[in-house]
């Protein structure tokens, strides 16, 4: 419209298309200079609450826009290029006015466990006649970790006739442990729950107790992620397709998606809490796409590693989890304690947990059955072999609470 009555002035010369021009370039000009002024001048302050969440935890965010300036922004429409699932964080604000802001907060629910990026994003705003638009990119981005979901145990069933621990190390620590080595004088630094307080009456000076390492209490976990194993309840297709829905039971309780995968990682990662809060020594052993290993320890620095892997395995390994068990399994201890779990049905690994528990190590199977999730095959003929072997059998079936699974009152 500018252009032909430009076009109109300089061929007539009459002011009325003089006039409509100029009021065209006006507009123009102020339309642009709006849009400008809308997307700068402008702050906008993410915070998220905490960088950690675990698996059926909701994360909080909180958003924070300012005017800068003192003119008023009409409207500024924020996009969120987040990739955590179920992350809606975009929004259109409304007047904001002079040196003033605005803020809001959005809550998401975790339903699966990884490593995600909250960001960047991308504002954009313009005049009130929607003449022109601006958009301005914010690519600060923040990382999120979500660690599985974790079950809590009664008690973690250990093979009959085996008795945990051994022949004392001679090896002093700061850990406590079911060794006692001896006491000795306090020092700076050592914590009051260790002070032998009868002992110290006695001598009249603060002793404190020492132990000595246990070195049959190391606990292996091996996880098995080789691919086909893996599947996806009411996918024909293994795992690795699009992403199903998390879902929640009747009573409102997190529900672990319907996949193998997530039920192996969750029981990974609930096996390995359990112990760490006995104050045991714990690793674990995958092969996902190459060779995953985090040797024992014990502690929250464990307990951080561990739960750091197992958010982001993915079920993407070839070997056989048979030929793991054989692999690691020769390397371990004698009298180590092997947490095996497995969703393939193949009797194959029976075999190799059974060479395992006459190589000396005690051995508590975890069975998926992928039955549960769709899979036309039977693990019953797994669990029936697994039983034979002396090792301890769980069976965890699609929809199960690991706690009862483990329990046995699944």
């Amino acid at each position: 419209m500018f252009v032909v009555t430009l076009a109109g002035a300089l061929y007539s010369g009459k002011s009325l298309w003089w006039s409509f021009a100029g009021a065209l370039f006006a507009l123009i000009v102020v339309s642009v200079l709006w849009a400008w002024m809308g997307v700068n001048w402008l702050r906008i302050r993410r915070r998220t609450l905490t960088r950690v969440a675990y698996a059926g935890q909701t994360l909080t965010e909180e958003f924070i826009i300012s005017n800068l300036s003192a003119i008023p922004k009409l409207f500024v429409e924020i996009r969120d290029f987040s990739d955590l699932p179920g992350h809606y964080a975009s929004r259109v604000v409304g007047l904001i006015g002079g040196n003033k802001w605005r803020g809001w907060k959005t809550s998401t629910f975790c339903g699966w466990r990884g490593r995600y990026t909250l960001g960047p994003l991308k504002v954009r705003t313009g005049d009130p006649l929607g003449i022109y638009q601006m958009e301005r990119s914010i690519d600060k981005i923040n990382n999120i970790l979500v660690y599985p979901a974790i079950w809590p145990f009664g008690d973690f069933p250990l093979p009959a006739g085996h008795l945990p621990g051994g022949t004392a190390l001679h090896r002093r620590t700061h850990y406590v442990t079911t060794n006692a080595a001896g006491v000795r004088d306090y020092t700076n630094g050592d914590v009051i729950n260790r002070i032998h307080w009868p002992l110290s009456m006695k001598r009249q000076r603060l002793t404190v107790k020492e132990f000595e390492l246990d070195p049959m209490s190391e606990i292996w976990i091996i996880l098995d992620l080789e691919r086909a194993a893996h599947l996806a309840a009411g996918d024909a297709g293994r795992v690795g397709g699009e992403a199903v829905e998390v879902i929640a039971s009747a009573t409102g309780a997190f529900v672990l998606p319907p996949r193998t995968d997530e039920y192996a990682v969750s029981m990974a990662a609930s096996v390995a809490q359990h112990f760490l809060k006995l104050n045991k020594e714990i690793g674990l052993i995958t092969y996902s796409h190459h060779r995953e290993v985090i040797a024992c320890e014990r502690g929250e620095r464990q307990s951080n590693k561990l739960m750091e892997m197992l958010a982001v395995l993915q079920a993407d390994g070839v070997v056989p989890f048979d030929r793991v068990l054989r692999a690691e399994g020769a390397q371990l201890p004698r009298g180590a304690t092997l947490v095996a779990i497995s969703a393939s049905h193949d009797v194959a690994w029976a075999l190799a947990v059974q060479q395992l528990v006459r190589s000396g190590q005690r051995v508590v199977a975890v069975v998926i059955d992928t039955q549960s999730f769709g899979s036309p095959l039977s693990s019953q003929p797994l669990i029936t072999a697994l039983t034979h072997t002396s090792a301890v059998v769980r069976t965890v079936r699609r929809g199960d609470s690991l706690s009862a699974a483990i329990d046995g009152s699944a």
